[in-house]
């Protein structure tokens, strides 16, 4: 198979760390850059999420614990927030 050079302009900084990380798993720049490109190519995407807003712990274990209330068949459930609110009020008691 023919290959053919590209150019990557970075940070210096960052291409230093990248590269610590990349040698310490065993790979070399080139190899990690190529094992990057084939995931994307197989997949169709970036291999990864890319997000402007990342949650936060608390966020995360909210996100969680939802997931679980629906998943677990023994969770209330409402079908309107009246009900909600009389489940509420009828807790108090």
């Amino acid at each position: 198979m023919t290959t053919k050079n590209i150019t990557i302009r970075m940070d210096e900084n960052l291409k230093e760390a990248s590269e610590k990380l990349f040698n310490a798993l065993g790979f070399n720049m080139t190899t990690a850059i190529t094992a990057f490109i084939k995931q994307a190519v197989r997949e169709q995407r970036i291999p990864f999420d890319i997000t402007l807003n990342t949650p936060n712990a608390q966020t995360v274990q909210a996100i969680l614990e939802s997931e679980r209330m629906l998943n677990d068949a023994s969770s209330k459930r409402f079908s309107s927030m009246v009900d909600l609110v009389e489940d509420l009020d009828d807790d108090e008691i």
